[in-house]
C-alpha cells in the first residue's frame, strides 16, 4: 500500500477480525454495525457492496455464506486495501473489488444482495465532522448520492433481491425514502432495524446544524443536553 497502515479490530457480526487501513480509507462505524446486524445472507447469494471503503460489509456477507461479494468504491485506495483485506482474511476467492462510482463498475453482475451504504451526510456536516475521509460526502442535503445509487441501480439487482438501505435523521430522509418506494414500491420497503446516536458537540452547535434543521432537511431529537439522530436501516425488495 502507497500510505502508512493501521488497524481496526472488528468486533460486529462475523468477527472478530482485524482490517488494515490507510488515513484516507472510511473506517467501519455505526452505520456499519447497524448494517452488518440486518442482512440476511443465503448459502451461495452473489451480494453487491457500493461504497465498500475497507470492505467490511463483503466480508461479513463472505463470512454469513455469500457464494461471491462484489464490492465498488469511487476511491481506488479503498479498492486497494479492500483487494488487501480480503487476501489477509482469507477470503480472496469470495470476494472482488472494482474502482469506480456507484454501479458504473459492476454492470456485469446480477446481485441477490445489495448493500446501500453510500455517502448520506450533508456535506457541510461532513466537512465538520472529519468522518469522511477524502471528501467523499453525501450532497448539499446528505440525500443526493443515496438518490443517485438507488436510481442508477438498473438491472444489477434480480427481481425478488434485497437490498439493505441506511437513511438517517440527519440527512433529508424524505428524498431518499421517496427514491426507495418510487424503484421498489412502498409495500416492498421494511424496517429492520432502527437505533439513536448523540451527535458530536463540535458538530451540534454548528452553524450548519442549525441551517438545516431550520430548512426542515434534518430532524434531531433533543434529550438533554444532547442532539439524537435516528438511523433506520430498510429492506427493499424489488418486485
Amino acid at each position: 500500500m502507497n500510505s502508512p497502515t493501521e488497524t481496526f479490530d472488528w468486533k460486529g457480526r462475523a468477527g472478530p477480525f482485524t482490517l488494515s487501513l490507510t488515513p484516507t480509507v472510511f473506517r467501519p462505524t455505526h452505520i456499519s454495525l447497524a448494517l452488518a446486524d440486518s442482512l440476511d445472507i443465503r448459502p451461495g447469494e452473489t451480494v453487491v457492496d457500493i461504497g465498500c471503503g475497507s470492505g467490511i460489509l463483503s466480508f461479513v456477507a463472505a463470512k454469513l455464506g455469500a457464494g461471491r461479494a462484489y464490492g465498488s468504491d469511487i476511491s481506488e485506495e479503498s479498492v486497494r486495501v479492500a483487494t488487501e483485506n480480503a487476501r489477509i482474511l482469507g477470503l480472496a476467492d469470495r470476494t472482488e473489488f472494482r474502482t469506480g462510482s456507484l454501479f458504473e463498475p459492476l454492470r456485469d453482475v446480477t446481485a441477490d444482495v445489495i448493500i446501500g451504504d453510500v455517502s448520506g451526510i450533508p456535506d457541510d456536516i461532513a466537512e465538520i465532522s472529519g468522518w469522511f475521509p477524502g471528501g467523499y460526502a453525501g450532497g448539499p442535503t446528505g440525500a443526493e448520492v443515496p438518490v443517485a445509487m438507488l436510481e442508477s441501480m438498473g438491472d444489477c439487482l434480480r427481481p425478488g433481491g434485497r437490498m439493505y438501505l441506511p437513511t438517517a435523521t440527519i440527512q433529508d430522509e424524505n428524498r431518499v425514502l421517496a427514491a426507495a418506494r418510487r424503484i421498489f414500491g412502498a409495500a416492498n420497503l421494511a424496517e429492520v432495524v432502527e437505533r439513536e446516536f448523540p451527535l458530536p458537540t463540535l458538530v451540534a452547535k454548528s452553524k450548519a446544524v442549525a441551517k438545516l434543521m431550520a430548512d426542515g432537511l434534518i430532524a434531531l431529537r433533543q434529550r438533554g443536553s444532547r442532539l439524537l439522530w435516528r438511523l433506520a436501516i430498510w429492506r427493499c425488495v424489488r418486485p
